[in-house]
């Protein structure tokens, strides 16, 4: 789509083209490790290897999501924050594998999220806001949203799921506007991610 009377374009919906190219491989070798996913969504950006890290820890699947996808997350977030353009991750996470039903259970559970996301998105608006410094800046807020997804917090991982994917979105679309909404999602995940952890510690003092 062109833009008409300097208005914005709408968003390519990169990250659901990405994700489903990513799924059929998985499907196609009975599941992936997250190092070769990211070796395959490498060259489309340290953003989508964010929001691909973010999904599992949505899905209703048993096991440790949270922790090992939190702490993965973690890591990529510094990276961010120092400007790094490629993604290093210790050989124990890259090795961990996803499923094919992890795979599936990720699109289906989030797809409509993502979907939802990408239609807010105007690419290139404001992009000053999504270029590389503030991409930096946005480093802080994600390594923040990344520990609180990596605490055992019952529902804990909605919110800052949430603020995760439409940073992600925004970055990979250059949406300045989304991104810099995306920061404000980041600020009221995090009060109700302390505010939850608070009342579980206070369950059992």
């Amino acid at each position: 789509m062109t833009k008409r009377n300097g208005e914005s374009t709408r968003g390519q919906g990169i990250a659901s083209v990405r994700l489903r190219e990513l799924a059929a491989e998985g499907r196609a070798e009975g599941g992936i490790e997250i190092g070769r996913a990211i070796s395959i969504l490498g060259q489309a950006g340290t953003s989508l290897i964010v929001l691909l890290l973010t999904l599992p820890t949505l899905t209703p699947v048993p096991g440790p999501f949270g922790m090992v996808f939190g702490t993965a997350l973690a890591l990529v977030a510094l990276q961010i924050a120092a400007g790094r353009e490629t993604v290093w991750l210790p050989s124990a996470l890259k090795r961990r594998r996803l499923s094919t039903k992890v795979l599936d259970a990720a699109l289906r559970y989030t797809a409509p999220l993502v979907a939802w996301a990408e239609k807010m998105m105007r690419r290139d608006r404001l992009a000053v806001l999504a270029g590389k410094p503030v991409r930096m800046l946005l480093g802080v807020p994600i390594f923040l949203l990344a520990v609180a997804i990596a605490m055992p917090i019952p529902f804990g991982n909605f919110l800052p799921a949430f603020a995760l994917i439409v940073i992600a979105v925004a970055l990979m679309e250059r949406d300045g506007l989304i991104a810099l909404i995306g920061g404000g999602l980041s600020i009221l995940a995090l009060a109700a991610t302390t505010a939850m952890a608070y009342g579980v510690v206070a369950t059992f003092a």
